[in-house]
């Protein structure tokens, strides 16, 4: 066994150390959801007397939660399938082009990753109301679209460099139209950057509040999981015991999807960066 030196035990206590920091306001959350208001109030920060799963069913009847675990799905689903297809393709294009422009495109089309959703957002809301994308989860998952693209094109560009290129002319050689070969051949191939895109844009729409909030909070039967377990924070009073357990309910799909797939999204991210 190789023997830790000083500066690697530094390391490893540092990294835990702010692990825990991360990781407590997660852990308050866990265990104010199985507490009575009561305890809640009186001290935060200790353990529950009991394992008591009534908040949890408050909650799940007070949230209306199949109804809202229905609205995010759709929405999340219909963002995470259009920002995929829209940023493979522009990626595997823009990464194919040599042109004196082509990277000027790509330049232009990855420039939103720096601009602040805040200072857009009014903008992005009046123009989705024009567009009749407001009001419906359907229309929130397609403004994901504009959103999300960026980033993930930024991560096809560079993950498309590893594919041959003579993959792509074996395809139209053998009679393959450009999007047969890209879907059936070059898309394949790409799998370790779709999972890192599909996981960091799917846990990015589930947990969003702000755009859910100016787009859908005109409609009750349209709003999402993190919507619906904002209302639990009233102006007079915040009901916490069941305002943790709805908290709980409405991360519980994300966290589960990240940890299936935690083992892929380092190797994507990486593949992706390396080949930029």
């Amino acid at each position: 066994m190789k023997k830790r030196t000083p500066a690697s035990l530094a390391l490893t206590a540092v990294t835990a150390l702010i692990a825990i920091l991360y990781l407590y306001p997660l852990f308050l959350v866990i265990i104010n959801s199985f507490k009575t208001f009561s305890e809640i109030t009186s001290n935060v920060i200790s353990l529950p007397s009991s394992l008591n799963l009534s908040n949890f069913v408050k909650a799940f009847a007070i949230m209306q939660y199949p109804r809202y675990f229905l609205n995010t799905f759709i929405a999340t689903s219909i963002g995470v399938v259009g920002v995929v297809t829209l940023s493979s393709l522009a990626g595997f294009k823009l990464s194919r082009t040599k042109t004196r422009y082509s990277w000027v495109v790509f330049m232009v089309m990855i420039a939103p990753m720096m601009i602040p959703f805040h200072s857009f957002m009014i903008a992005l809301v009046k123009i989705a109301k024009s567009l009749s994308l407001t009001g419906s989860p359907i229309g929130l998952g397609v403004l994901y679209w504009g959103l999300g693209t960026p980033l993930a094109l930024f991560l096809y560009h560079g993950f498309v460099k590893s594919v041959p290129q003579e993959l792509d002319d074996c395809a139209l050689i053998d009679g393959a139209s450009p999007i047969r070969a890209f879907a059936q051949v070059i898309f394949p191939l790409l799998q370790p950057v779709t999972v890192s895109v599909i996981v960091i844009n799917a846990m990015w729409m589930w947990n969003d509040f702000l755009l859910p909030l100016l787009v859908l909070s005109g409609s009750k039967k349209a709003l999402t999981l993190q919507l619906a377990t904002y209302n639990f924070f009233g102006m007079y009073k915040i009901d916490w015991n069941f305002a943790m357990a709805g908290v709980l309910l409405t991360l519980a799909p994300a966290i589960l999807l990240y940890l299936s797939l935690q083992k892929h999204i380092i190797k994507g991210m990486t593949a992706g960066a390396v080949k930029t």
